[in-house]
């Protein structure tokens, strides 16, 4: 029996697509059959199902899949013809090498090649899902779905789904371009001043707290707060950039780092490790790891 069919242009070619459907619904004991036909640039794909084995859980997963389809044409479609000058017009301030970058990055996260951070994850996937049930919606509405006309008629309500996840992307690249030219920043500072003290011990507690010591063993932490009061440090001020602060403007050859697998905040590490490059150890056990907590 029919179960729906789709009229496409030769521009787009739904063949492999269709065969994957195929072949996924085959290892489910469903058969189903592509028939094909075409007049001058228009072709018509008819998808038949035997009716032994055609029932509404399986009408549901053919009109899923096909909704994927169509979702990564949408995309495509939009790429082509309208992602550009959208960066382009909303944020006029990114360079054209940036807006490259920044292309690039959302069509992954588009297509599902790319993740965004934790914080912005649940956000774009709701905003995929709700793409592609508006667009399987569509198909439960109609038999016949002609492609180029519905994305000329239905990219309207697609297009601001489509530019909500486009702004996360940007904003999140835009944090991490911050991010690294401050790290870039604190480097150069690091690399060009004299060293106040040769090695800083970082002990990271059972309980993700922190113990900071010289290569004497002397604690150094109230040192830190010491030298950074001048600076009127907010009493909230996160004990993570106090030491990074201190690290900074002590500028160790060495900051061994104690028990890594323990830290709760794993961008701390990582800050770390972008300034001062190879001067970060790992120590993998040593008598001094300890479980204490700074109490500041």
């Amino acid at each position: 029996m029919l179960v729906m069919k789709l009229v496409h242009n030769n521009d787009l070619d739904l063949v492999k697509e269709l065969q994957e459907l195929r072949e996924i619904l085959k290892k489910k004991d469903i058969t189903i059959g592509l028939v094909e036909s075409g007049e001058g640039s228009t072709h018509l794909i008819k998808i038949m199902c035997n009716e032994e084995c055609y029932n509404e859980k399986v009408k549901k997963m053919i009109y899923l899949y096909i909704s994927n389809i169509l979702y990564n044409v949408v995309i495509e479609q939009y790429r082509k013809k309208e992602l550009f000058n959208f960066l382009t017009d909303t944020f006029f301030f990114l360079k054209q090498e940036e807006i490259i970058e920044v292309e690039e990055k959302i069509m992954n996260v588009l297509k599902g090649d790319e993740s965004v951070k934790e914080e912005n994850i649940v956000f774009c996937m709701n905003k995929i899902n709700e793409i592609i049930e508006k667009i399987k919606t569509c198909l439960e509405e109609n038999d016949e779905i002609n492609i180029k006309g519905f994305i000329t008629f239905r990219m309207k309500e697609l297009r601001e789904d489509i530019e909500d996840i486009i702004d996360k992307v940007v904003e999140e690249y835009m944090v991490e371009k911050e991010y690294k030219e401050f790290v870039k920043l604190l480097k150069y500072f690091v690399d060009i001043q004299e060293s106040k003290i040769y090695k800083i011990n970082i002990y990271i507690t059972d309980n993700g707290g922190y113990l900071l010591k010289d290569e004497y063993g002397n604690d150094i932490f109230s040192e830190f707060i010491k030298e950074l009061s001048e600076c009127k440090i907010d009493s909230e001020a996160k004990i993570e950039d106090i030491i990074i602060s201190g690290l900074i403007t002590n500028a160790p050859k060495q900051v061994v780092i104690h028990n890594k697998d323990k830290c709760l905040n794993p961008e701390f590490i990582e800050t770390i490790v972008n300034v001062f490059g190879d001067r970060v150890f790992y120590c993998a056990g040593c008598e001094k790891c300890m479980p204490s907590k700074i109490k500041i």
